[in-house]
């Protein structure tokens, strides 16, 4: 298990890999997502916290995932497309990945030990679950499906 968020290195949609040293001094929110879910329009939540504290220090990642009811069937340019006309996103996107089970991503593996769920479950219970992530790299707090991102605001502005 890694020791820092800041160890990970993780595909984005496009194939590049992004080394997560770079976020170094940044606010993280990271969120599993889907194109065809109850919860898709949180894109637009989403974005509108990206576009108003982006220059602040804020990075969205959004990690499109297919565990969940088959609610992101598409490819990674599909999603990555989708994602752009129907929500104008511009924060990144990475590579599908599992949050859950045996292939599930390093990063979320982390991320679950760091910020359990209710109970002290550490599996993700469904898409748009959030982790927020403080400018030294600590999992602050670990949010459900149902909560808006806009619910979240005045948490991300107090670690600004």
């Amino acid at each position: 298990m890694s020791d820092s968020i800041y160890d990970f290195q993780m595909p984005m949609s496009s194939g590049e890999v992004k080394d997560f040293s770079d976020y170094k001094g940044k606010v993280l929110l990271i969120v599993n997502t889907a194109s065809k879910c109850g919860f898709t329009p949180q894109y637009d939540g989403l974005q509108g916290l990206y576009k108003k504290y982006k220059t602040q220090g804020l990075e969205i990642l959004g990690f499109p995932c297919d565990q969940f009811g088959h609610q992101e069937p598409g490819s990674d340019s599909e999603i990555e497309q989708f994602c752009t006309l129907n929500f104008s996103v511009d924060f990144p996107l990475f590579k599908k990945s599992d949050v859950n089970g045996k292939h599930a991503s390093p990063l979320y593996e982390y991320l679950k030990a760091q910020a359990p769920g209710v109970l002290g479950s550490k599996s993700v219970k469904w898409n748009f679950t959030k982790f927020l992530v403080n400018k030294d790299g600590k999992v602050m707090g670990r949010y459900a499906p149902k909560t808006k991102p806009e619910a979240i605001e005045k948490d991300i502005e107090a670690l600004l």
